[in-house]
């Protein structure tokens, strides 16, 4: 639980206070704390340097059990990802102490020349995202979860952002829902076993969530879908989440890669590192955690979320590189590399929702291209569009979250990579240089004249090493940068 709160420190104390400080600008307004950190700024080894911290128990003369100082470095540097990371790093170590409760001291907006929102905002998110430990599989659990988290502000941010911590917290339950998803064993999250919880959360939020099963995508012309789910035994599914607090008006939709494990099929990947292929999926987590997200908000908007989800396998019945599929948009897809899924299930799912909804604007997300990972790292997704206004939407929301985005280009003259001697497309150039454009423009060539997006998460969807407020595992990557979007478009 989050809340804000303003104590007389002198009357009442505090048991566990955790406070910010640079190197060059006294941040706080309140005299107590920073007598605290001049206090601090006394010790050689803490002068406010990014990455110091300091921890002094019972300091004398002051009403406090115990006080975390960690260094942001230098006032001019401090950002709404310095402040994400401070409370982040702060419940980190608090759950390392094996505290209950924690009290953060938030910055003076005034002194950091910032709006109120923009400094408590990421605090508030860092701190939620941090409390979090995936455990489920674990029977000793060693670390658990603070049991409250306070802010320590003045009275006018608490009566001015009173209702932040509540919406601040719905956004990141809905990261954790997706990391809960992604670094789930395959095992139990097969095709069928992954749309019945989706559902089964959505209707909780009361979403509209349909299924269709592969009966029904047979009926309907999925055979791009359905090659990539020929070779297992679990069945394909298609769920459809449905958030319209509002009648009138074009629905956004979001459309998100469900592979909820991916061995490449006939074209068989590499055993090292195949276990990761369970997150294979991270793009329709993201989309459905959104989709319950923004219901819970009562996001005043109409907005659609498709997931095709499938499990690709070898097998006697797989499908084989140089078979041909016709879409259910109508072209035929010569498949030279059944390890090129993704966009398979993506070109079927987004074709129907472009037909079914005619939106306002489409945005996919997918753990698409290993390519876009050498170009951009783990921690960058990708984005392809042609569209300037929703490009610069979704890049300014990028930078607002952190859930960072880079756009990369879509040369027309690539286009003639995917060209088919026998189909009218393949879905992977000969050549093996510019994967992730290639995936961008192979699933253009069925968007028509939708406002589109495509954004390749494959790197920043799990992550092996953890981070200030995020551990190793899923990451919920796209939740927060999806939140915002809507929120702002």
């Amino acid at each position: 639980m989050m809340r804000l709160r303003w104590v007389d420190i002198e009357k009442n104390g505090v048991k566990n206070l955790i406070v910010p400080v640079t190197q060059d600008r006294e941040l706080t307004d309140h005299p107590i704390i920073a007598r605290l950190v001049e206090a601090a700024k006394g010790y050689p080894e803490f002068k406010g340097e990014k990455g110091d911290e300091l921890i002094l128990y019972r300091p004398d003369g002051f009403p406090v059990e115990r006080v975390l100082f960690l260094g942001l470095g230098k006032s001019e540097a401090v950002n709404r990802e310095t402040l994400r990371a401070f409370t982040g790093k702060g419940v980190q170590k608090g759950i390392g102490m094996k505290l209950e409760e924690a009290m953060f001291e938030v910055p003076s907006p005034k002194r950091l020349d910032r709006d109120p929102k923009e400094v408590l905002e990421p605090m508030l998110e860092g701190a939620f995202l941090a409390n979090h430990r995936f455990t489920r599989y674990k029977k000793e659990k060693k670390e658990r979860e603070l049991a409250r988290i306070a802010f320590l502000a003045p009275r006018s941010i608490q009566q001015q952002l009173r209702r932040l911590p509540e919406s601040v917290e719905t956004v990141c339950r809905g990261t954790l829902l997706a990391r809960e998803w992604v670094s789930m064993p395959a095992n139990e999250k097969r095709p069928e076993d992954f749309a019945r919880a989706v559902m089964a959360e959505a209707r909780k939020t009361g979403l509209k969530a349909t299924l269709y099963t592969e009966k029904t995508l047979r009926q309907k012309g999925f055979n791009a879908l359905l090659s990539v789910s020929a070779g297992s035994e679990r069945q394909a599914q298609m769920v459809v989440l449905e958030h319209a607090t509002v009648k009138t008006g074009k629905p956004v939709v979001l459309v998100g890669k469900g592979v909820t494990f991916d061995t490449g099929g006939i074209n068989l990947k590499p055993g090292q590192g195949m276990d990761e292929m369970k997150t294979d999926m991270s793009g329709a987590a993201a989309v459905a955690a959104t989709l319950i997200a923004a219901s819970r908000l009562k996001m005043k908007r109409r907005l659609v979320g498709v997931l095709p989800i499938v499990e690709n396998m070898p097998s006697g019945s797989a499908a084989r590189p140089g078979d041909i599929v016709k879409s259910f948009f109508g072209k035929t897809v010569e498949i030279a590399n059944t390890d090129a899924e993704g966009r398979l299930i993506l070109i079927d799912a987004m074709a129907w929702a472009a037909k079914t909804y005619k939106p306002e604007f489409m945005i996919d997300l997918a753990t698409l291209t290993g390519a876009c990972v050498v170009a951009l790292g783990e921690k960058i997704a990708g984005l392809f569009t042609e569209d300037e206004a929703l490009a610069g939407a979704i890049l300014e929301s990028g930078e607002r979250t952190f859930e960072r985005c880079w756009r990369l280009p879509m040369p027309e003259d690539y286009k003639d990579l995917l060209k088919s001697d026998l189909a009218d497309i393949r879905n992977v150039a000969e050549s093996r240089w510019g994967g992730a454009i290639q995936g961008a423009l192979f699933l253009a060539e069925f968007m028509e004249k939708t406002r589109w997006a495509h954004i390749d998460i494959a790197g920043p969807a799990s992550a092996k090493k953890g981070g200030p407020y995020c551990s190793p595992g899923g990451t919920g990557f796209g939740v927060r940068l999806l939140c915002d979007i809507l929120e702002r478009v």
